[in-house]
């Protein structure tokens, strides 16, 4: 249940009657539940694919199918985010309430989704381009940032765009994605509470890409891969940490 939704309608109650002491209550009692409540765990499933849940909502982000060497996610989801899309989007997506492809702005079950896009050339024997899609995911107290598979740097307007993120989601596996010393400068310019590491090299991944030592030597974070990230807003660190996540 998303709680943000619950307390707004129970505000409600203050257009029919004259109720301020309980209106009150209930006011200071939104603000407790959700310091106190908000709680999200991450999960991974190889390259750029997270399983998000927080108050109720499901999000997954990039699904993608056996030919990556990796068992596809298996799971019902409230919302689909995808970062990476052939330019021009294809028509058949128009009109999926719950799949988000392509810069924009989109509220979807009191998610709220900010979208800006990124072109990167395809291989010289392909057509056409390459949309990349960096978003800003505010659910409950948090704000998300999900780079996707980027390869450069995003531009100025778009980081102050983004503004405060609580946790980053980016690539630490190097080429073909943003470099690790680029991904290090980044993470200094945007200083999230967690950066969430994704697109590197695990077992039977066909990708070519780095180990995560790779990335923690450049960054210098020090970090254990984990199964599950569990996050609540009032728990957040002070100075930014790394989270490395498994399958």
């Amino acid at each position: 249940m998303n709680l943000s939704l619950v307390f707004d309608k129970i505000e409600g109650i203050r257009e029919y009657a004259n109720f301020s002491k309980i209106y009150e209550s209930i006011r200071i009692l939104k603000m407790i539940c959700i310091l106190a409540i908000t709680l999200m765990v991450i999960n991974w499933y190889g390259e750029g694919c997270f399983k998000i849940q927080t108050g109720g909502i499901t999000l997954l982000t990039d699904p993608f199918d056996s030919s990556v060497g990796l068992t596809p996610p298996r799971f019902k989801s409230d919302i689909v985010i995808k970062t990476t899309s052939d330019y021009p989007i294809p028509y058949n997506h128009q009109g999926v309430q719950t799949e988000v492809l392509g810069p924009g702005e989109y509220e979807i079950k009191g998610v709220e989704i900010f979208g800006w896009p990124i072109f990167e050339k395809q291989s010289a024997d392909a057509k056409g381009k390459i949309l990349k899609t960096i978003y800003l995911v505010k659910v409950e107290d948090l704000n998300l940032g999900l780079l996707g598979a980027i390869s450069e740097m995003p531009t100025t307007e778009i980081l102050e765009e983004l503004g405060h993120i609580d946790l980053l989601l980016m690539p630490a596996g190097g080429a073909p994605y943003i470099s690790q010393e680029l991904a290090a400068k980044l993470i200094k310019q945007i200083n999230p509470k967690i950066v969430v590491a994704s697109y590197f090299k695990i077992p039977d991944l066909k990708s070519k890409v780095s180990d995560i030592k790779d990335f923690l030597e450049e960054t210098g974070y020090k970090a254990e891969p984990q199964e599950k990230l569990t996050v609540k807003k009032k728990e957040l660190p002070a100075a930014t940490q790394l989270f490395v996540p498994k399958i």
